[in-house]
This record gives structure tokens, sequence and C-alpha cells, in this order.
């Protein structure tokens, strides 16, 4: 009877793995893959500044550093939202693209909102570094409810 029941469980693990497959971008240039990569490194800069804030560890040179890098990395991904990506993996809905307008002016407002986060950052004012850091987080909070599926 152990024996039974440990098949089924695998064979329902087998299943439910199926449905979670990973899909590969095999476009030239893999330019879905190329910007979700980008976000990645955006996020794991952006990151551990938010970590430092809600924990009360505030490192002002390292807050400071991490907001410069995030102002290099910020462009990145941009450009690989070109009109023939979407397809699976993207994470993007249409309106990215039929809301471009739209999508435009959320972009430029996360690069602005990511400037002033770098001149607070430099200032090394913990209070003025956070209030640019929400406002950065704000700007991603909502052009991913408009342009993100889940």
């Amino acid at each position: 009877m152990t024996r039974g029941f440990v098949l089924v469980w695998i064979a329902v693990l087998l299943g439910l793995s199926g449905c979670n497959a990973h899909v590969e971008d095999t476009r030239p240039g893999q330019p879905v893959k190329t910007r979700q990569v980008a976000f990645q490194e955006i996020l794991k800069v952006f990151e551990p500044m938010g970590v430092m804030l809600r924990t009360d560890t505030y490192e002002p040179d390292r807050f400071a550093a991490l907001a410069a890098e995030l102002t290099i990395k910020r462009e990145r991904p941009w450009a690989h939202f070109s009109a023939d990506t979407h397809y699976p993996p993207t994470k993007a809905k249409e309106a990215v693209w039929t809301e471009a307008d739209e999508f435009e002016q959320k972009k430029q407002a996360f690069i602005a909102a990511t400037e002033q986060l770098n001149v607070a950052a430099q200032t090394k004012n913990m209070e003025a570094a956070k209030k640019a850091y929400f406002e950065v987080y704000d700007t991603c909070k909502s052009c991913h409810s408009q342009f993100r599926t889940r």
C-alpha cells in the first residue's frame, strides 16, 4: 500500500511540474529573455536599498553606490520591447504595444524617479533617500499593474 501511495504522489508531482514548465525564448537575440534579465539586474540593485530602509540598517555609502548603479542599469530593458516581442515567455501585456505612449510615459517616470533617487542618495540623508526610494517603487508598481501580467 505504501508503494502504491508513493507512486501516485510521484505521478501527481510529475504532472504538476509540466504545468509550470519554463518557456525558453528561442527567437534570434532572445529579446524577451534579455529584457527579463535586465529587469532582474535592476531588482538586484534596488531590493537591497529597500531592505536597508525597511530594517533600519541604512548604510549611506552603500545606499549611494547602489543608487548610482541603478542609474546605469535603468536603461537596459527598454530597447527589447520591440513590436515583435509579445510572445511567451513574456509577462508583458498587449497594452505595452497598444498603449505605447502611456508605456513610454511610465518608462520616463521611472527614469526620472531613479535620477531623483540617485541625487537624494548622494546627500547621505536617509529621509531624503527613503522618500525617493519609494517614489521609484511607486513607478514600478504603477507600470506593472497596467502593463505586466502576474
